[in-house]
């Protein structure tokens, strides 16, 4: 469906401009979100910065999410997940306080000395690379929300169908360029789907 995250990104830059979105502002979910944010941010003539989320991971089970928290510690918890394995409440708020420094840090790593942009009456674009469960995603865009923002979109070129339409009741729109029946993984739909390091990812934060 993709080549890579830069093609992605150039398709979804065509559909947020057909459909007519404005931005005051593009964030981008780290890492795999910035290829994906710096052509949607030039086509809107909008500066790209970030909105860090980290997952919040089951007891003895990291790789299960049972949530989320954004670097501002806006949470999103998978309340039926944590009432059937039986997570504490105790272990719940530790790993949200933990998760959130370090939603604080890796922010802070991107947008180095640089203030952080107020959100407060913006039209926000948030992307990423895909959406599998959308634990991070929900947490990014409460995140935003909480930050004041005044018109949240969230554009992604691919995402699982449920997890598109849950975000429908997180932002005032959703766009994403497929959202087949047979997802299984984001990384299904690239060619090239390599990791994205750090130092890469904050290559596209910097204006052509």
């Amino acid at each position: 469906m993709f080549k890579d995250r830069t093609d992605a990104g150039e398709q979804l830059a065509e559909l947020v401009q057909h459909e007519g979105v404005s931005a005051d502002i593009v964030l981008a979910i780290p890492r795999g979100g910035l290829p994906i944010g710096r052509p949607v941010a030039d086509a809107l003539q909008a500066p790209l910065d970030v909105v860090v989320a980290k997952k919040l991971g089951a007891p003895r089970n990291p790789e299960l999410a049972i949530g989320a928290v954004g670097a501002d510690g806006s949470v999103w918890l998978n309340d039926a997940l944590i009432e059937r394995i039986g997570v504490d409440d105790t272990y719940v708020e530790r790993e949200r306080e933990r998760k959130a420094e370090q939603a604080r840090v890796k922010a802070t790593q991107y947008r180095g000395n640089g203030p952080i942009p107020s959100l407060d009456g913006e039209r926000v674009v948030v992307v990423d690379d895909g959406v599998a469960t959308g634990a991070t995603t929900i947490a990014c865009l409460r995140q935003v929300r909480n930050a004041g923002a005044d018109h949240v979109v969230l554009a992604v070129p691919v995402g699982s169908p449920s997890s598109i339409e849950q975000l429908r009741g997180e932002a005032d729109d959703v766009m994403c360029l497929e959202a087949p029946p047979h997802f299984s993984a984001v990384g299904q739909f690239y060619r090239v789907f390599e990791q994205v390091p750090d130092e890469v990812a904050r290559t596209y934060l910097r204006e052509e």
